[in-house]
């Protein structure tokens, strides 16, 4: 089974890699090897389970718990980690947009720098606390939850979830982030 989904953007946002460009930026949009921004994943994976964990938690879905632990995985102990059923795929650009942007040259306009500081209580900059990060202006990507054996109802709260998360990335509590998560279709192996 192969669940794809679209992620909207409607405003600027930041999944971070790590790492910082110097004394310029503080932190950088995770790349591919085009310098093209992808969602990772892992990232992905952890707010659909937060929603799902939602759903089943504030609402009348119930479910069993071994079920979307054996979908996601668990974790009891650091010697038992379990990797669960599903697998999520970076949700990247459509290839067609890719293709376009890569042979243009045009990766570079996919970014901006975003500038914060630190104010104190007399409404005055804090002194060394501006801080710089690059971030991904509004787009479409792309993604997939692939998964061999996953239970029925399993997935039809996971296809739900997706109306619950709202924001996505850093700094995704003081605007940034902001999206829509769409189921697209549904594909059996």
């Amino acid at each position: 089974m192969k669940i794809n989904y679209t992620i909207q953007f409607f405003d600027d946002w930041h999944c971070g890699s790590g790492l910082a460009a110097g004394a310029d930026l503080d932190a950088l949009v995770i790349k591919d090897k085009d310098n093209l921004p992808f969602v990772p994943g892992k990232t992905v994976k952890g707010l659909v389970k937060e929603a799902v964990n939602d759903i089943i938690q504030f609402s009348k879905v119930k479910t069993d718990k071994e079920k979307i632990e054996k979908a996601f995985g668990y974790f009891e102990n650091a010697d038992d980690l379990g990797k669960g059923d599903l697998f999520f795929t970076n949700a990247e650009l459509s290839k067609a947009l890719k293709k376009s942007i890569t042979q243009n040259n045009a990766s570079n306009f996919l970014y901006r720098t975003i500038a914060s500081t630190a104010i104190d209580d007399e409404g005055i900059a804090v002194e060394h606390s501006l801080r710089k990060i690059e971030v991904v202006v509004p787009c479409t990507v792309n993604g997939s939850i692939i998964a061999d054996n996953i239970d029925e109802e399993v997935e039809k709260i996971i296809c739900k979830s997706f109306d619950y998360i709202k924001r996505l990335g850093q700094n995704r509590n003081r605007g940034l982030g902001r999206c829509k998560f769409t189921f697209t279709n549904k594909e059996e192996d």
